[in-house]
C-alpha cells in the first residue's frame, strides 16, 4: 500500500493523522504543503477541489482528510475503533 499524506506544519489534524499511521504501523510519504516543499498553489494544480488538510492518497486513488482515512484504516482493520481504558 503506498500512502502519500499531504500535510501543512501547524495543522492538528496532521498531528492526529500521522499518529494514525503510527498505530497501524504504515510506512507513508510526506509530503508538506509550504514554501520549501510544495506550494499551496502546485498542490492545487494537483488536487484543484481539495481545500482541507490533511490529504491523503493511497495507491493513487484520492481518500481525502483524517476522518475518512480513519474510516478506511478501521474497515481494513489496521487499527481498533474501540477506546483504551
Amino acid at each position: 500500500m503506498e500512502i502519500v499524506a499531504y500535510t501543512l506544519p501547524w495543522c492538528s489534524h496532521c498531528k492526529h493523522l500521522k499518529e494514525l499511521f503510527r498505530r497501524a504501523d504504515v510506512i507513508y510519504k510526506e509530503i508538506i504543503v509550504d514554501k520549501e516543499n510544495m506550494t499551496v498553489e502546485e498542490f492545487h494544480k494537483l488536487y484543484p477541489s481539495i481545500n482541507n488538510f490533511p490529504f491523503v492518497v493511497i495507491d493513487e486513488n484520492p481518500v481525502g482528510g483524517l476522518v475518512e482515512t480513519v474510516k478506511l484504516f478501521v474497515e481494513k482493520g489496521l487499527v481498533s475503533s474501540s477506546k483504551k481504558d
